[in-house]
């Protein structure tokens, strides 16, 4: 089979296509022929040995994939030959088969395409454990998501405005903001490339405050980081929750006066964590997202679909912010239902 291998760490242009031996599953394991692969930006971070797991390579990027069970392992009563699912696999995605822990695997609507499957968990998950679980987001309050015309930032807004929110979409040009816009958003403002001095950073700073008016933003969702961090932060209201989500352009640092001053939380968001430690909670909220997803209120906004021999090109699109929604590696197959 073909598999897009990582033998060194590096940026994507070190990932090679290469042919490898064909898994076998494990007792409690599934063999998939993988249809579709998302991409996210942890697939920018392992393959540069910057993420929380290091994988001993060769291995093949990608954290979540949609396919078809084509064996099972010994144990594995709940998943048999032909089941369509999607799998939440941390790495190994970017291949056309994959061998999957049985119970990393939930079975796909039916009337759910492979491409948007393989769009669907990390981006909503993420996204409704964090407004969910770790801000308790309530009808009413108001919501500001940076990077808001990404896989998450998409998630949130729309999740947001489904929880009653009012969501303002913050992004890097009015495309984006015009996308969130289209998905839910009620206001957006658009921001400047950083980094910033100090007068950028306090404009910066007063651009999400007008935007958020004068009680400020009781949840922050923000997947950005760098130096956006403190000046939505400045934003945030009496009591107000910031959700740090990622940093693809910076980890901050963030004066600690100012969680004083506005007695507010700055609240860790590790879904991946979560779900391996809480699965009974993360299964109820994958249920609560599918359903979701049939009644049509939420949807993966697919920006590109790439082949196997281009997911390194998907890579470096996404960790350059270049993406609207997500991209998903397609393999022979990836949309038929």
């Amino acid at each position: 089979m073909l598999a897009l291998l990582s033998r060194q760490p590096g940026g994507p242009e070190t990932l090679v296509l290469d042919t490898v031996a064909e898994p076998r599953p494990k007792a409690g394991e599934v063999l998939l022929a993988v249809r579709a692969c998302g991409v996210n930006y942890p697939d920018a971070l392992i393959i540069e040995d910057r993420y929380q797991f290091k994988p001993e390579r060769p291995f093949s990027p990608g954290g979540e994939v949609s396919g078809v069970v084509e064996a099972v392992g010994e144990g594995v009563s709940f998943l048999k030959v032909g089941d369509r699912v999607i799998g939440s696999c941390g790495w190994g995605g970017m291949a056309e088969k994959l061998a999957i822990a049985a119970d990393r695997c939930i079975p796909m609507p039916d009337a759910m395409p492979f491409d948007e499957a393989a769009a669907f968990v990390m981006t909503y998950g993420t996204s409704y454990h964090a407004l969910k679980d770790r801000a308790q987001l309530k009808p009413g309050e108001t919501l500001l998501v940076l990077g808001a015309a990404g896989g998450v930032g998409l998630a949130a807004v729309e999740l947001g405005k489904a929880m009653g929110a009012k969501v303002i979409a913050a992004a890097s040009s009015e495309e984006k903001a015009a996308l969130a816009r289209k998905h839910g958003a009620d206001e957006s403002l658009v921001y400047p490339p950083g980094p910033f001095d100090k007068d950028g950073a306090k404009a910066l700073a007063e651009g999400f405050k007008a935007a958020c008016g004068p009680d400020g933003a009781d949840v922050i969702y923000d997947p950005v980081g760098g130096d956006y961090s403190e000046a939505a932060l400045r934003a945030i209201a009496w009591e107000g929750r910031l959700l740090v989500v990622g940093f693809p352009a910076g980890i901050p640092k963030l004066p600690l006066n100012l969680p004083l001053l506005k007695s507010c939380q700055i609240v860790g968001v590790f879904w991946g964590a979560f779900a391996r430690r809480d699965p009974k909670a993360n299964a109820a909220n994958l249920r609560e997202l599918l359903d979701l997803y049939d009644r049509g209120t939420i949807r993966p906004v697919i920006s590109e679909r790439v082949p196997l021999a281009r997911a390194g090109e998907a890579i470096a699109a996404l960790s350059a912010r270049r993406a609207l929604g997500k991209i998903v590696v397609t393999m022979e197959g990836a949309e038929a239902r």
